[in-house]
């Protein structure tokens, strides 16, 4: 028993063992780009999603965009098809005033919210500057 594992194989059977071997690797090739073509379908797949979730939102914005301005969307077809804009005394909806626009704001990051309005950021700089004063105050008495 020991005698057979300490032989050498034959030429026939070396070449069948490197037949064997290279269908092995071929096979796990094999499997390996059909596990690379799933993969790259499905980031495909979500790719599409996400562009299609991208698109329908910047449909909506520009909805939410022209529901909001009315006049600005019809003053602007007026000026597309001829007709004379409004009045120039006129104050169209965009122009906001100073208050409206220290407390909201028209801006929106990546995620779609809302960027933060300057009078937020301006309360919370002042507070931070209010706490720094005290904990100078508080370290010093």
């Amino acid at each position: 028993m020991a005698d057979s594992h300490m032989t050498t194989l034959t030429d026939d059977e070396r070449e069948e063992l490197e037949a064997l071997r290279a269908e092995k690797a071929r096979r796990e090739e094999e499997e390996r780009a059909r596990a690379e073509r799933e993969e790259l379908e499905a980031l495909r797949a979500e790719q599409a999603k996400v562009d299609a979730q991208i698109l329908a939102e910047c449909a909506a914005t520009r909805e939410h965009r022209s529901a909001q301005d009315p006049l600005e969307s019809a003053s602007s077809r007026r000026a597309t098809a001829g007709v004379s804009p409004a009045p120039a005394d006129h104050n169209p909806p965009q122009d906001k005033t100073f208050g409206q626009r220290m407390v909201t704001s028209s801006d929106v990051d990546g995620d779609g919210i809302p960027t933060m309005p300057v009078a937020q950021k301006i309360i919370i700089a002042a507070a931070l500057i209010a706490l720094v004063a005290f904990i100078i105050y508080t370290v010093t008495r």
